[in-house]
């Protein structure tokens, strides 16, 4: 995969150049507030000037951003679903029978699986996830982090970065951690993750001791 950089001058992140794997699953973690939404955008290609990435790259936003005029089943028809193809698509997220319902009849959980059918469907390289489990209720949460992990199974080759405060989330579903903090924002650790050894007990610990550090005057 290719490599990603930001350049001198951006108004809210440091220089960096970050390399990212197939296969790769981080969970990116930081202060509210401190730029990991704009990393993503960066990552993306969404910044004013960008070039397009090279990769095809799935983002599922913190809105679902589904067009609200449209059936579940339109909507994955826009970004090139063939007819055929979108009750499977679907059913890969557990919406099997809401391909004729429209957004506004959704609950929340429902309409961010609709949008990760959506990011799916581009067969990403890399798949951005920006806080999707934020305002779901406990039992919905675990059942979308269910989902995303079954999912990253079923594609070995996709790298995954998904914007997380919480430590266990990057327990369930990352096999390596980016903590991003300071301004400008920069990773103040970049780290492989063994899920068989005991390394998340005070691992949340060590990062708010770098997030105290990062934001204490030099």
């Amino acid at each position: 995969m290719p490599e990603f950089s930001v350049p001198a001058g951006h108004p809210i992140l440091a220089p960096m150049t970050l390399q990212v794997a197939r296969g790769d699953h981080i969970c990116l973690l930081g202060p509210s507030g401190t730029g990991k939404t704009t990393l993503l955008n960066r990552l993306a290609g969404l910044e004013p000037g960008q070039p397009r990435p090279a990769l095809r790259v799935g983002y599922l936003f913190q809105e679902h951003r589904l067009l609200p005029w449209r059936t579940l089943r339109d909507n994955l028809r826009l970004v090139g679903v063939s007819r055929d193809q979108v009750a499977p698509l679907l059913a890969r997220v557990g919406l099997a029978d809401a391909a004729d319902l429209y957004p506004d009849q959704l609950s929340l959980g429902m309409a961010r699986r609709a949008a990760l059918a959506r990011c799916l469907a581009v067969r990403p390289d890399l798949l951005l996830l920006d806080e999707p489990f934020a305002s779901l209720d406990p039992q919905r949460a675990v059942e979308l982090q269910g989902l995303i992990r079954e999912l990253l199974k079923q594609f070995p080759d996709m790298a995954m970065i998904c914007v997380t405060h919480e430590v266990r989330d990057a327990e369930a579903l990352a096999n390596r951690i980016w903590y991003l903090a300071g301004r400008p924002a920069c990773l103040q650790f970049d780290g492989a993750l063994d899920s068989t050894s005991a390394c998340f007990a005070g691992l949340a610990r060590r990062l708010e001791a770098l997030g105290r550090e990062a934001a204490s005057p030099a």
